[in-house]
């Protein structure tokens, strides 16, 4: 069976992205070997500048804007902040996602500029081959703290080019927690229990009617406006949504 268009979309929109990274690293080291032997330091420097920057012009305007795709949402449930809060960031992610890997560092500055909470839920892309394994490894680290749960999210995202499979996978993670003072386990999640908490998020963002990554929202209580808008293009309208949202909870 097809996926959906929006899993084509994102797979598309993911494979762009992974095709240009191939390209900035053979491009740089053809430059590097060609410039080196004949023109030296200074031609390297502006042949690569010069090449990628041709080579990011012609990238799809889509990918390097940003714009995701608005959803009708089935289920509201979720869509609310913590007790205690009036505004929070609420995500849907999966961790081998290009697009999720490029707004999670304006996401995370965004709920430390606010003090807001950002609530991150799994969202796994059925074509990824690490996701589900990295979503359960965080969950692991969840459970040693949320702080370092999130660092291993963040730094995953971060070094997202260098992991591909599995295995590379297994080598961050082991450096990651030798970083971080923690001993690994011999299994992360010998019940299933973690593996099972991400496929309920997977679960309930089908039920919401999410079908990719990242879906955004922004989420309010006891707002004089919408209860939560859908962010569909974070570099441009993240902040702009926070403010209206906190502007409108305020009484």
């Amino acid at each position: 069976m097809l996926p959906s268009r929006r899993y084509r979309s994102a797979d598309y929109n993911a494979a762009v992205v992974t095709v240009y990274r191939c390209m900035h690293r053979f491009l740089a080291g053809f430059i590097r070997a060609f410039s080196f032997r004949f023109c030296g330091e200074r031609a390297f420097r502006f042949g690569l500048l010069s090449i990628l920057l041709l080579f990011t012009a012609s990238m799809s305007p889509r990918v390097l804007l940003g714009q995701l795709t608005s959803i009708k949402v089935m289920d509201v449930s979720v869509l609310k902040p913590p007790p205690g809060a009036h505004v929070a960031i609420v995500e849907f992610d999966d961790l081998e996602c290009p697009t999720c890997a490029h707004f999670n560092p304006l996401l995370k500055k965004a709920a430390t500029d606010y003090k807001i909470p950002w609530i991150r839920h799994d969202f796994l892309i059925p074509s990824h081959n690490w996701s589900r394994d990295a979503a359960v490894k965080a969950r692991w680290f969840d459970t040693k703290s949320k702080a370092l749960g999130d660092e291993y999210r963040d730094q995953v995202f971060a070094n997202q080019p260098f992991i591909y499979n599995i295995i590379t996978l297994n080598q961050f993670t082991q450096k990651f927690a030798q970083s971080h003072g923690v001993a690994l386990p011999f299994t992360f999640d010998p019940q299933g229990k973690l593996d099972a908490a991400v496929q309920a998020d997977t679960s309930l963002g089908t039920r919401m009617g999410i079908n990719g990554t990242p879906t955004i929202f922004i989420v309010t209580a006891n707002s004089k406006g919408a209860p939560y808008i859908q962010v569909l293009n974070p570099d441009r309208d993240l902040y702009r949504t926070i403010d209206q949202a906190l502007a409108n909870t305020r009484h």
